[in-house]
């Protein structure tokens, strides 16, 4: 797993944190490499889970980003959400009381 220029993982919550080893591997069971390009730096949505350190962006592959969306999202389960957002993929650690 890569990180962005700028991109800071150390405050990222245990959950989110724990994430990114699934998220790595479903890239790498892909043949790709994940990049992560945001965490809380940058600008995100008023209420975004970016600023509680529960969220990352990952960018979208070149590849098979289809199936490594896929892959993510039922690795991850419902206590995430993933979001395919064209460039980026969006994931983020809310449990909604689950």
């Amino acid at each position: 797993m890569l990180l962005k220029a700028g991109v800071d993982i150390s405050r990222l919550n245990r959950e989110i944190r724990r994430a990114l080893h699934i998220i790595d591997n479903a890239f790498f069971d892909n043949g790709e490499e994940a990049v992560v390009t945001s965490t809380y730096e940058g600008n995100h949505g008023a209420a975004s889970l970016h600023y509680a350190n529960d969220a990352v962006d990952i960018r979208t592959p070149k590849k098979r980003g289809k199936d490594i969306f896929t892959l993510i999202k039922n690795r991850l389960g419902v206590k995430f959400d993933v979001v395919d957002e064209q460039d980026h993929i969006h994931i983020e650690y809310d449990p909604k009381g689950v």
